[in-house]
């Protein structure tokens, strides 16, 4: 059976935000890392899944499981690779889209942030090919608003546990240090890769929901 490792993460250059609640997170995402390869391993080896349907049925649980144990792990990956470094000033082709779709930076981060305290789980910054434009998508959990064929550029864990241990509830003053230690290497490097894809594939109508794997 084929399984999934969790990432590792270098956490040394965020600034503001303790190790411990950068490692208590961390420990959170290890455990979707490891549902995720229990539930592909009990649909692997399984025959026969009796009486399916849609009030309960262990194929419905599992599929319930599965969607939001991965999207679990991709979400943190993602929001643990744009996190820190040393590049945490906007610049380059991000920067240029930003501007052009909302007009500043200054008014990017500001409805950046109201989305980040409007949902429960997450606050997704994505380029849509359906309009080749930014969006920021808002999501109560995992597996809850979840716009197909987005490419995430910038990714905001905003449930309690990814700030509770610093900052206790107030979730305001923790975007305010997320947005000073974003990482825009990476999300150049992103928005890079979905201009690659769009370049080289230039008649694909569908893209990954959330594209699992960045440099």
């Amino acid at each position: 059976m084929n399984t999934i490792k969790a990432k590792d993460f270098d956490f040394r250059s965020v600034k503001g935000i303790s190790m411990n609640q950068l490692t208590q997170h961390y420990k959170l995402y290890e455990g979707y890392v490891k549902k995720i390869n229990e539930i592909w391993g009990i649909l692997e080896k399984r025959e026969d899944f009796p009486n399916p349907n849609t009030t309960y049925s262990s194929m419905r649980s599992l599929k319930l499981g599965e969607s939001y144990a991965l999207d679990g792990v991709k979400l943190h990956q993602l929001y643990f690779e744009n996190l820190g470094g040393d590049s945490t000033r906007p610049y380059g082709p991000i920067l240029d889209l930003i501007e052009r779709d909302y007009g500043s930076y200054s008014n990017f981060e500001d409805r950046f942030k109201d989305v980040g305290l409007s949902m429960r789980g997450w606050a997704v910054l994505a380029i849509d090919p359906i309009d080749n434009r930014l969006h920021i998508y808002g999501q109560d959990s995992h597996d809850q608003g979840v716009v197909w064929n987005a490419f995430p550029l910038l990714v905001l864990d905003v449930y309690e546990h990814a700030y509770m241990i610093d900052f206790g509830i107030d979730r305001s003053r923790y975007i305010d240090v997320f947005m000073k230690n974003i990482n825009f290497d990476v999300v150049n490097t992103r928005l890079a890769l979905y201009n690659i894809l769009m370049n080289t594939l230039p008649t694909m109508n569908f893209m990954p929901r959330y594209y699992p794997i960045f440099m």
